[in-house]
């Protein structure tokens, strides 16, 4: 049986809470590469990253095992590995806190803020909650449980220990775990409500929009019902029963109740990185399981609040931009 190699410890330690990238030089001999650079020069030919990486050779900021500074000419190493911190574009910051709804020595429940993305993607780095908590709360380590939109607030939870991540992950993925969110949209008395709405919704890589394709095998459900009605608005409770890309967003705007604020459905708009005016009106509201790790019995409540419900003018103006 083949052993699995061992990954020698990071030399560089987290930025703002974000991880150094690990890259592992291919096992190959194939004699392209006499040196590093001639590899990473390939690597990342015709990217972004061509001229980072550069950079950071000339600067001595990519390390090997042990802190070791590797340069341009160094031999290569098949199957080595090296590390380094990517130059990061500076991000609009995300002016709401997050809130700590439960902690303990293995889990993490937060009220994330609307614009603030779970977990690192794209554009969006430093500011997410991911990093924002190890940063804040001194948890290098923690890690998402699951991950919720970045327009959407409410409950998010994390695994503080690293051998407990997979058990709480799995709450998720076998569908072990309670949810319900509320949104707000236009009342319509036509709508017949409650109801379960079942339909095929497909993502498109590339697409920032998921859609319901008609007639096809149902693969996203939603239950929908009218909690009360205000100023023209309606305050929906939304519980999924499977988790597709933008389903309960998908579902409403199905029935014609697109969900106050949302910038995608149903037309797309481009509002700029640092307006948070008009923030999507979803909340993950509840979160309830028992603990795969402790075996308690869980439900959380969200204690944010949509702000259109008591104040639409206020959800209209926003923070000013930054």
């Amino acid at each position: 049986m083949r052993s699995r190699t061992r990954i020698p410890p990071a030399p560089l330690p987290q930025i703002d809470g974000i991880d150094p990238v690990r890259l592992r030089l291919p096992t190959v001999r194939n004699g392209r590469w006499p040196d590093l650079g001639s590899y990473l020069t390939e690597r990342y030919a015709g990217t972004r990253g061509a001229e980072s990486m550069a950079r950071l050779l000339r600067g001595g900021r990519i390390l090997g095992p042990g802190g070791r500074v590797l340069r341009a000419d160094d031999p290569y190493e098949p199957g080595a590995y090296l590390w380094f911190h990517r130059d990061m574009d500076p991000e609009p910051a995300v002016p709401f806190p997050i809130r700590v709804v439960y902690r303990d020595a293995h889990l993490l429940v937060v009220d994330k803020p609307h614009f603030l993305a779970t977990t690192p993607r794209g554009s969006h780095i430093v500011q997410t909650a991911l990093a924002r908590l190890r940063s804040e709360l001194d948890l290098p380590e923690l890690s998402p449980a699951h991950r919720l939109d970045r327009l959407t607030a409410g409950l998010v939870m994390f695994s503080i220990r690293p051998e407990d991540r997979g058990a709480y992950q799995g709450l998720f993925q076998e569908r072990r775990v309670g949810k319900e969110y509320e949104a707000l949209a236009v009342h319509d008395p036509a709508v017949e409500l409650p109801r379960t709405v079942r339909s095929r919704i497909e993502k498109v890589r590339g697409i920032i929009g998921a859609s319901e394709v008609p007639g096809g095998e149902p693969n996203a459900e939603t239950s929908l019902e009218l909690l009360g009605t205000a100023g023209g608005l309606g305050r929906y409770r939304l519980v999924p029963h499977t988790g597709r890309t933008h389903q309960l967003r998908v579902h409403m705007n199905g029935l014609g109740l697109p969900i106050l604020g949302d910038p995608v459905y149903p037309e797309v708009t481009d509002p700029a990185p640092d307006d948070f005016r008009r923030p999507l009106q979803l909340l993950a509201r509840t979160l309830s399981f028992t603990d795969p790790v402790t075996g308690l019995a869980h439900r959380f409540e969200s204690g944010l609040e949509l702000l259109a419900w008591k104040d639409r003018a206020a959800w209209e103006a926003g923070p000013p931009a930054v």
